[in-house]
Order: C-alpha cells, then sequence, then structure tokens
C-alpha cells in the first residue's frame, strides 16, 4: 500500500491463470483501487479516499497483463463483468468512479468505508 507522501507503487501481482494471487490481493486489502497503469480515473478515485481518510491499496496493471487480470477479477466476482478501474470494497466489487462519486455525494460511502474497517473515525 502507499502512504499519503509516497509515490505511488503498484502492488506485486503473480498471476498464474488460477485467480488466486490476485483473489488474496483482493481479500487483504479493505479498500483497493485496480486500475490500468497511469490511468486518470485511478488517481481521482484513489485522491476522493485518501481525502476521507482511507489509504487504497493501489494495483496498476500493465497492458499486457490486463486482459489476463480482468478475467481472474470476473471468476472472483462469479463472472460479472469488470471495468477498469474497479474499486473493491471489503473484498467485493464496489464498482468504478462513478459509483464511487455517487455514493460519496449521497453520503453512503463514509459508513460503508466504516463497515469494512477502511476508515475508523
Amino acid at each position: 500500500m502507499t502512504t499519503v507522501g509516497e509515490s505511488l507503487r503498484p502492488l506485486p501481482l503473480k498471476t498464474q491463470g488460477n485467480g488466486e494471487s490476485v483473489r488474496m490481493v483482493v481479500e487483504e486489502n479493505a479498500v483497493i483501487v485496480i486500475g490500468r497503469r497511469g490511468c486518470c480515473m485511478c488517481h481521482v478515485v484513489r485522491r476522493l479516499l485518501l481525502g476521507l481518510g482511507v489509504n487504497p491499496a493501489v494495483l496498476e496493471i500493465e497492458e499486457e497483463r490486463e486482459e489476463e487480470v480482468l478475467r481472474e477479477l470476473e471468476r472472483i466476482g462469479g463472472g460479472d463483468t469488470v471495468k477498469l478501474p474497479a474499486v473493491y470494497v471489503g473484498g467485493r466489487l464496489f464498482g468504478g468512479l462513478d459509483r464511487v462519486m455517487a455514493t460519496h455525494i449521497s453520503g453512503e460511502l463514509v459508513p460503508i468505508l466504516k463497515e469494512v474497517g477502511a476508515l475508523w473515525l
């Protein structure tokens, strides 16, 4: 995970076609943002979460690994289509930037983050 002062470094990810490494990364982090390397929407989601006091894990996917990781994410989610950037909260697909922003504006995001232990105050 990165902290506020650190530069953005991707989490290590070694896929083996069975989805276990992706599943572990998703399950081990209360909040994780998964997206393409250099994605500006990932940056926006991360900055919003940091502003709320949440330090999300960030997984940046190289272009050549994107299909493989997306297949594994879809397997984890029971076949649901995953689009990047994808935000996982409490080990489950929460949605993308639009869902994060909508729940933030409606005031529902903070209680959800507290519920999964990503935000304490």
